[in-house]
């Protein structure tokens, strides 16, 4: 007789105790939420870590207004079927009320913008943990990043004075003004993230299947052709083209890849045969060498 066999995902076990150890130690914590695969995940997650009650707290989305409608639709879609809070809060607030200035030219966009829409939403809810999508297989300034990240009272991150995490203690103790950032799925890489949503049959946006986009390129990179969001030349000239999107963020600043994937399936076959890290199409971390660790240390989660 054959014996039943129990599958067991460190991953999945560590994130569980993560997200638990998050509600333990903190008194407002909130989920990060952008639409993507990874903040997707994490809602998954978060059910199943405090099963069969409601997920125990808020999510939050800083909005730039430069979103893929696609994932707009999704998050909305989302929250009415899983009955959750959400908060959204908006960079077009803290542009009109002149906190920070709308870029402009070739390369502009509002991802660095949303730290302070981040860090007014923070305070005004007094949140003391932020749950994020964040791996460290993205870039290399998250490889630095601790499970929880204390961050000061101005919401900076100093990458040299970070506590250790020895056996998996994770210490939630922060001083009056502080914030810690918290990442569960720190340890995982894109193909654990695309196999764990094909084993568990999560849906996610559209736009990570392959589909017709009007498009244009420039750098090497396919762009998303909305002239009213993304800049273009003249001699730009727009295509439509089969593609699909490995990473989700501002259409300003996130570029398509050429693909036949339409399912998971075959999404999670193009992963593992990818030599390209998914943050290869986001311009925002090509503007300098430690441009992701400047935005960390300025607030960004």
């Amino acid at each position: 007789m054959k014996k039943n066999t129990l599958h067991i995902n460190p991953l999945e076990n560590e994130a569980l105790y993560i997200l638990r150890e998050v509600a333990a130690q903190f008194e407002k914590p909130v989920l990060l939420f952008s639409g993507g695969k990874d903040s997707i995940t994490l809602v998954r997650l978060a059910q199943k870590a405090f099963y069969p009650a409601n997920i125990p707290f808020p999510l939050l989305h800083i909005d730039t207004g430069h979103n893929f409608p696609e994932t707009i639709e999704f998050r909305d879609q989302l929250v009415k079927e899983l009955d959750l809070n959400l908060i959204v809060r908006h960079v077009q607030d803290t542009i009109d009320s002149g906190k920070v200035k709308e870029e402009s030219g070739r390369y502009a966009s509002r991802n660095n913008l949303q730290t302070i829409t981040l860090l007014d939403a923070i305070e005004e809810f007094k949140f003391d943990a932020c749950i994020g999508g964040a791996r460290r297989d993205e870039e290399k300034a998250r490889a630095k990043e601790r499970v929880f990240s204390v961050r000061d009272d101005f919401g900076q991150w100093d990458e040299k004075n970070q506590r250790p995490e020895l056996f998996d203690m994770l210490n939630g103790h922060i001083e009056l003004g502080q914030n810690v950032r918290v990442f569960p799925i720190s340890n995982w890489t894109e193909l654990d993230v695309w196999s764990y949503i094909q084993k568990e049959q999560i849906e996610i946006p559209s736009i990570y299947f392959a589909h017709t986009r009007a498009t244009f390129l420039r750098d090497g990179l396919i762009w998303s052709s909305d002239d009213s969001i993304v800049y273009r030349d003249k001699n730009e000239k727009v295509e439509n083209r089969l593609v699909r999107f490995r990473t989700v963020g501002d259409m300003s600043c996130t570029a398509a890849v050429l693909s036949n994937a339409t399912d998971i399936d075959t999404v999670v076959e193009e992963i593992k045969a990818s030599t390209i890290s998914e943050r290869g199409a986001r311009i925002d971390d090509k503007r300098s060498e430690a441009a992701m660790e400047k935005r960390k240390q300025q607030g960004y989660f």
